[in-house]
């Protein structure tokens, strides 16, 4: 399997999954929510950690709207990467966007988590020794 192959090759921290809640042609969510359910299985059988997020999350990351179209979504992933041109197909964008969306909500916000965690047991200490 390609997925399975790209995964041993380049050797993910974390695989981002677009979810699917609702499309208006049934036939489309039908298909695209067996593809990320295939891609949610071969996930889960390497061992790395599985994130999903919304499209309307995707866009808002990236754009600032959760009701951006595709064209707004292009244009900020080829500003935000440093692009020269908007990625090909439309493909490619949705999937820089996901990964750029999952590297500033998902990976960013647990880094702050842990940073503030950290933070607060400093403090608990400096406290602990001031109460001496």
């Amino acid at each position: 399997n390609e997925l399975e192959k790209w995964i041993a090759d380049f050797n993910p921290d974390v695989i981002a999954v677009e979810r699917v809640f609702s499309q208006l042609n049934v036939r489309t969510a039908m298909a695209t929510g067996q593809a990320a359910g295939v891609a949610l299985v071969i996930a889960a059988r390497s061992g790395k950690p599985i994130s999903m997020h919304t499209p309307s999350e995707v866009k808002a990351a990236v754009t600032g709207s959760g009701r951006a179209d595709k064209k707004q979504v292009a244009t900020m992933v080829t500003k935000i990467l440093k692009l020269k041109e908007a990625p090909k197909p439309v493909d490619t964008t949705d999937a820089l966007a996901l990964a750029i969306c999952h590297h500033w909500r998902g990976a960013g916000a647990k880094r702050i988590a842990v940073a503030a965690a950290k933070e607060r047991s400093r403090i608990k200490a400096i406290r602990s020794k001031g109460a001496k």
